[in-house]
């Protein structure tokens, strides 16, 4: 079987799949155009974000079998025409979910402790010890918003600190122990944090805005480890400039290019500029899972996957 690498992943995956008889190639630099030229015999492709697999492109390979995508999000692929086409999709939420997890508490714990401003203070010279206290994230409310595999790990993850964990997730059924459930506006008037941990769908996008912000509990900080556009920036900024908003910790963007890659801000820098002003939202580069670790693990579960499928199969 022939598989193709469209984007760069960690090596096990290649190693498992050639292992197993499969003739793997790599086009990490082709346009889509170029890329749909060289698809006829191609059985399998490995993705990440670079290229959208959409109608046109899995229609311009006759002989595809299946699609791997080393990460969770699927936004990026026309799941529903590759389905019709029987071709599978694999993707990896369980590689890199304690990986999220660990980010969103690491950037809640550097909120509301204030570490990003002391830091740089102690490195200046200035020694503000009272102004930098922190607030103990034991007597907070977090309120998860999906409560999938990422969603799940940030609050297991959470149960240490003893802080009240709460959910809403209008598909999942099972929690993890020692979370409960309530509905959207229960946890919106009861949450002092709120997480977003849900796929990028029409349902979802821009699923923080005013109306929402509306019926949050004064100065909640939000966490958006998930994707870029399920929070509205500018709804954010009107948030952070009413006090309605009281921080964000923020892995990813709205303004994000279609590939992570970089940030694009073509006619919305006003916006843009307003959000760098704040001292009390954090960034990152969209790295909450992408550990060392987790770099292997999407690999290494994703062969598992594939393998385990086409064994089956025989």
């Amino acid at each position: 079987m022939n598989v193709l690498f469209l984007d760069t992943v960690h090596p096990e995956l290649e190693r498992m799949l050639s292992g197993a008889g499969f003739r793997c190639t790599h086009n990490t630099s082709g346009s889509a155009e170029e890329i749909m030229r060289q698809l006829a015999g191609v059985h399998g492709l490995v993705i990440r974000s670079r290229i959208p697999i959409n109608k046109e492109l899995l229609n311009s390979a006759p002989d595809l079998k299946f699609i791997a995508r080393a990460g969770a999000g699927l936004e990026n692929i026309d799941v529903d025409h590759a389905r019709g086409r029987d071709v599978v999709v694999f993707n990896v939420p369980e590689a890199n979910r304690d990986a999220v997890g660990e980010h969103a508490i690491g950037m809640l714990l550097m909120l509301l402790n204030h570490l990003k401003r002391a830091d740089m203070e102690v490195r200046h010279g200035v020694w503000r010890r009272a102004e930098n206290r922190g607030t103990e994230l034991g007597r907070l409310t977090v309120g998860i918003i999906g409560c999938g595999q990422m969603g799940s790990a940030f609050a297991e993850k959470l149960q240490g600190f003893g802080c009240g964990i709460i959910v809403y997730d209008k598909y999942r059924r099972e929690l993890p122990a020692g979370v409960d459930a309530f509905p959207l506006e229960v946890l919106q008037q009861r949450a002092d944090v709120i997480s977003f941990h849900v796929p990028l769908t029409d349902e979802t996008r821009y699923y923080f805005n005013d109306a929402f912000a509306h019926h949050c509990k004064d100065g909640v900080i939000i966490i958006n480890t998930a994707r870029g556009k399920v929070v509205e920036t500018a709804a954010l900024v009107r948030g952070l400039q009413s006090g309605k908003v009281g921080g964000a910790c923020l892995d990813v963007l709205e303004y994000e290019g279609s590939s992570f890659e970089k940030v694009q801000t073509a006619g919305q820098q006003e916006v843009w500029s307003q959000l760098l002003e704040y001292e009390n939202v954090l960034f990152s580069p969209h790295i909450a899972g992408w550990t060392h670790e987790s770099h292997f693990k999407l690999s290494e579960f994703l062969g598992q996957k594939i393998l385990q499928y086409f064994q089956a199969q025989k």
